[in-house]
């Protein structure tokens, strides 16, 4: 039983609703316009290392994914990338930013449970624009006491957070679909990460080793959480 706590907050992105198969999706048109060029997994490897690499200059979301898509097609043809295949793969993340938010199941419940008892936040990374319209369509943004869309999650980024909410770390609970982002970093400064598992993950937001903390926990629903508290 976790005791004691007061602040807990929830990813978004596979967290609260669906979004990683939305760019999969993206990626797939990405591959069906360079398909002469490369192979899926050869293209599909070069859009992650370019996300990678632009991290510290674009950060993430949907407008640094497209950016780097369209460095990707620059390596493809040698740079001599056609205007119009630019125009399609910017209409890519246009399309992107305009997909439906489909909340995952139980999640309106779990946080009907929660509110008034908790001081309920989110705690996402992307585009504040993009994140912010998600909230807005996703009819849920009254359950939250803070919204948090942060330009990385790492040690530094959660202290920041947490010195703004006013919250100590063994007073906090992150939770959400990524060990590397919404887990590790939080269990490092001293509070409790539940990991949520979403049937597929980014290759960035994946670890190659188990975790064993007695302030993590693994669940397979969220609606587990109320178990715990």
């Amino acid at each position: 039983m976790i005791n004691n706590r007061k602040t807990i907050a929830f990813d978004a992105d596979d967290t609260l609703w669906h979004n990683e198969p939305y760019f999969d999706e993206a990626q797939e048109r990405f591959c069906e316009l360079f398909s002469g060029f490369a192979s899926k997994q050869e293209l599909l490897t070069l859009i992650l290392n370019h996300q990678v690499k632009n991290l510290p200059l674009y950060g993430f979301g949907i407008k640094a994914f497209t950016l780097s898509m369209i460095e990707s097609a620059l390596d493809l043809t040698n740079h001599q990338l056609n205007g119009q295949v630019v125009d399609k793969i910017i209409q890519i993340g246009k399309d992107l930013l305009q997909k439906p938010v489909e909340l995952l199941p139980n999640v309106e419940d779990v946080l009907q449970q929660l509110k008034g008892k908790y001081k309920l936040v989110v705690a996402t990374k992307g585009d504040l624009k993009d994140q912010h319209r998600k909230l807005h369509d996703s009819g849920i943004g009254h359950y939250f006491h803070h919204i948090e869309v942060m330009s990385d999650k790492k040690e530094l980024d959660y202290q920041k957070m947490l010195g703004r909410l006013d919250c100590q770390a063994e007073d906090f609970i992150m939770i959400g679909n990524s060990l590397k982002s919404d887990v590790l970093p939080v269990l490092n400064i001293g509070g409790t990460g539940i990991h949520v598992p979403y049937h597929t993950t980014w290759e960035y937001e994946k670890i190659d080793f188990e975790i064993v903390h007695t302030n993590f926990k693994s669940i397979n629903s969220i609606t587990e959480i109320l178990d715990f508290l």
